[in-house]
């Protein structure tokens, strides 16, 4: 897309949806501490200032959003709690939809809480009781033997797999860190064959929340983020604007060389830099 198209695509943009970890802040190994990347702030007061609407959607489910909402507030950016989403909101809407009610989880209350919220049954595998009609697996760096055991039980039981995310890394201030999510349904699959649905980005489930959240359809949203694997193939399989930022896992010959599915319209070396793009398309 030439300079000029993608001036005119920001500048029709009626919603964005930002990608955190590597696009506007970076975290320790654990998702704490964040601390915003050059431009972040500057970017979500121009979007205020001119009242064009924004969420932060995060793969990460360390924490609820209203923790993620607090931490990114200690690193100058503000953020009200419903403007932050994770895959745990998306698939409280998902697992409803589908008809579930009780759900083994795989998680800390990042996982839990917005399932809570929505009003289903939380199971914890270690529960008496472990009768679950899904099993829900999120970041869970205490994930033990046991935990395995009873989500394949749950599977054998006929439960359907959900997984926050697929994505094998993420970036942080300490570079690349391992998904915990894939790895922990990889051991899932490798017992029982059962694969998981992956709710949070790149799914069309994920593209959906977001733009209910922002009241505008896929074509007037713009999807910022450092993965092309993530967001610009959700931007891409939604009609949105796919733009690379190259502050986190990707470089811009990395964006470059991805197929047509995968591709960025535009890459900027930072927000800083589509700070300024978005000042000289007002």
């Amino acid at each position: 897309m030439s300079a000029p198209d993608v001036r005119e695509r920001l500048r029709a943009a009626r919603g964005f949806v930002f990608d955190l970890d590597g696009t506007l802040a970076l975290s320790d190994r654990h998702s704490h501490g964040y601390v915003a990347l050059p431009g972040s702030v500057e970017l979500l007061a121009l979007l205020r200032e001119r009242a064009v609407p924004f969420v932060i959607l995060t793969n990460g489910t360390v924490h609820t959003p209203a923790e993620y909402a607090r931490m990114l507030a200690g690193a100058g950016m503000t953020i009200d709690e419903r403007d932050m989403l994770t895959p745990a909101v998306v698939a409280a809407r998902v697992l409803l939809a589908n008809g579930h009610r009780r759900v083994l989880v795989l998680g800390g209350d990042g996982v839990a809480g917005p399932l809570r919220d929505a009003g289903l049954t939380v199971v914890r595998p270690r529960d008496a009781q472990r009768s679950a009609d899904a099993v829900f697996v999120g970041w869970h760096a205490d994930f033990i033997f046991p935990d395995l055991e009873a989500a394949c039980a749950a599977v054998w039981s006929g439960a359907t797999v959900y997984s926050a995310s697929d994505a094998p890394f993420f970036a942080t201030r300490a570079g690349r860190t391992i998904g915990i999510s894939r790895a922990i349904c990889a051991s899932i699959y490798s017992v029982t064959g059962k694969r998981s649905r992956v709710v949070g980005k790149p799914s069309a489930n994920a593209l959906r929340v977001c733009a209910a959240r922002l009241g505008q359809p896929g074509s007037r949203i713009a999807v910022v983020g450092d993965d092309p694997v993530l967001e610009m193939r959700m931007a891409r399989a939604g009609g949105a604007l796919a733009i690379g930022i190259c502050t986190g896992l990707t470089d811009e010959a990395g964006f470059a060389t991805q197929p047509p599915g995968r591709r960025a319209h535009a890459t900027f070396p930072s927000v800083r830099e589509l700070l300024a793009a978005m000042r000289e398309a007002a």
